[in-house]
């Protein structure tokens, strides 16, 4: 008789927070919201960590009293922040509404992380998510066991937030059915949970509030509700205004990235980032850059989150196959990957932007070579 041993559950990761592949973001960036705080005179919504100016600053980067430098985290226009902030400080819940590739997970996140110290009280929106993800669950061994009580109750992301006075945070809204987004209505409205099953209600405490993204693409997926959307202040993140922001924000991310990855370090990356967000912008646009030629844009979004990852995948294979310089023959697999990705039409959009745009720019050369070998793989 052959026996089998049970496999052991992963236990967490005890060594330095760098040991985690993506440290949350209260974690990463943790000695700049502390030097925030200590910096921080202004006055402070109830159970926030911050003041909305200085989760502002945290967001949008600066230069402290004491010199500390603050990084931005979002590049994008000012009000935008201010807006998403000062919403939070009310009792609308905050819609992150944008196309894919927009930071909207991004901006989500850190804001929880500078208002309340912690990211981590998410809901994931799928197709198949329950309402018991946003309101609570039971742990049925003790149900069965004992009977409903509150030992047996397994709260969401949502109520611990309602409970604890912290952020709570809702990704891809739209993608949750109908029926369990409208569970927020009541939360959102009346700041309370009922708990039919044992006669009580969980209301909200000071601090609570609510952070939900969607993507605009979405649109007709599960359409919010219009009551549910009043419970919403809607702010829009657009993409990058220009070439040279979209450019910083890929640099940076792909140096994070890269130090997260332990990839080592490259000469500067710089001219094939500008190329890959070139490509991007104009397929995007449907329009050259100098606006002489009029493109057909191609069924992805390519957006900058698609970019960053071109540039990341790129910097591996330089890294561990090529000769440690990026060229243009390292982003050109992941770069066709993205733009094509319905092959019957999204191929001769690309062909005809390499042979009628790509191939007539002198300094592009090896740029073409590169894109034109890997479509011939």
């Amino acid at each position: 008789m052959s026996t089998s041993q049970s496999t052991p559950m992963p236990s967490a990761p005890t060594g330095p927070p760098d040991a985690v592949l993506r440290p949350h973001a209260e974690t990463a960036y943790a000695a700049e919201l502390a030097a925030l705080a200590a910096a921080d005179d202004r006055p402070r919504p109830e159970r926030w960590r911050l003041s909305p100016w200085a989760v502002a600053t945290y967001l949008l980067g600066g230069t402290l009293p004491d010199g500390t430098v603050v990084t931005p985290k979002y590049v994008g226009p000012r009000r935008i922040v201010e807006v998403a902030v000062t919403t939070l400080a009310t009792d609308r819940a905050l819609l992150l509404l944008g196309v894919p590739g927009t930071a909207k997970t991004w901006v989500s996140e850190h804001l929880a992380a500078a208002v309340s110290g912690d990211s981590t009280l998410l809901v994931q929106g799928t197709a198949g998510t329950p309402e018991e993800a946003i309101r609570y669950g039971w742990n049925y061994a003790r149900l069965l066991a004992e009977g409903p009580s509150r030992d047996a109750l397994v709260p969401s992301p949502v109520l611990r937030a309602m409970a604890e006075g912290l952020t709570a945070r809702v990704e891809e809204l739209t993608r949750i059915p109908a029926d369990v987004q409208d569970t927020l209505i009541t939360i959102l409205s009346e700041k309370t949970l009922p708990i039919p099953e044992l006669g009580e209600e969980v209301q909200a405490v000071r601090g609570f509030n609510l952070i939900a993204t969607a993507n605009d693409r979405d649109r007709g997926v599960n359409d919010l509700s219009s009551a549910l959307r009043r419970r919403f202040n809607t702010v829009v993140l657009p993409l990058p205004a220009t070439l040279d922001d979209e450019v910083a924000i890929v640099a940076r991310r792909v140096a994070e990235l890269g130090r997260s990855l332990d990839l080592p370090q490259l000469p500067s990356a710089l001219t094939e980032i500008q190329r890959v967000v070139t490509v991007f912008r104009e397929l995007r646009d449907g329009v050259t850059a100098d606006g002489r030629t009029k493109l057909k844009s191609p069924s992805g979004t390519l957006s900058t989150a698609e970019a960053i990852s071109v540039v990341t995948s790129g910097l591996a294979l330089a890294a561990h196959f090529g000769d440690g310089q990026l060229r243009a023959a390292d982003v050109a697999a992941g770069l066709l990957g993205a733009v094509v990705r319905d092959p019957a039409t999204d191929r001769l959009v690309w062909q005809e932007y390499l042979e009628s745009v790509v191939r007539e720019r002198a300094d592009w050369k090896d740029f073409y070579r590169g894109c034109r070998d890997a479509a011939a793989l």
